[in-house]
């Protein structure tokens, strides 16, 4: 299998939130890759990976960090491939790392998804690769779709609930 998805992360101590991007990922059936790779630590390697990312068949990276949180720009200086930034709550509620990745200059964009939303990142990955990709985009449906049944299903047990003045 070749991955067209890569998530990296600042350093392992974000897996506990990434987990969540890798398991969709997973459950959808898109191959992808995981690392750790510091733009602050190793900055050659994070070169060598943004640069060679479409090369290798990645389509989307989605790039965690906390505090300073530079690794998703730096990604997103360095390649044309879309760049999904999650802040992770390392400090400061991870505002920091909110506005870190989210003020990019102009020319160096990076989608960002909210604080330790790694799911959400997933999903947005996932959104984008099907917009040429019938497979994905059939998935995406039906993963969608899934949450609606949630919320009805939801509903339902709240409708068996009762309370002396609820009225539904």
């Amino acid at each position: 299998m070749t991955p067209i998805v890569s998530i990296i992360m600042g350093s392992t101590s974000d897996l506990p939130v990434m987990e969540k991007a890798a398991q969709f990922l997973n459950e959808m059936e898109v191959p992808f890759e995981m690392n750790a790779l510091s733009a602050h630590r190793t900055p050659e390697e994070v070169e060598k990976f943004a640069k060679g990312a479409g090369e290798k068949g990645i389509k989307v990276i989605i790039a965690a960090a906390g505090m300073a949180a530079h690794l998703p720009g730096v990604i997103a200086s360095m390649t044309t491939l879309p760049v999904i930034g999650v802040p992770i709550n390392a400090s400061l509620d991870g505002m920091d790392a909110l506005l870190a990745i989210v003020q990019m200059p102009p020319g160096i964009p990076v989608a960002t998804v909210g604080i330790n939303s790694a799911l959400n990142a997933a999903i947005l990955a996932l959104q984008m690769i099907a917009t040429s990709d019938e497979t994905a985009r059939i998935k995406l449906a039906a993963y969608k779709e899934s949450l609606k049944k949630k919320i009805t299903k939801a509903n339902e047990e709240l409708a068996s609930i009762s309370y002396t003045y609820k009225t539904n």
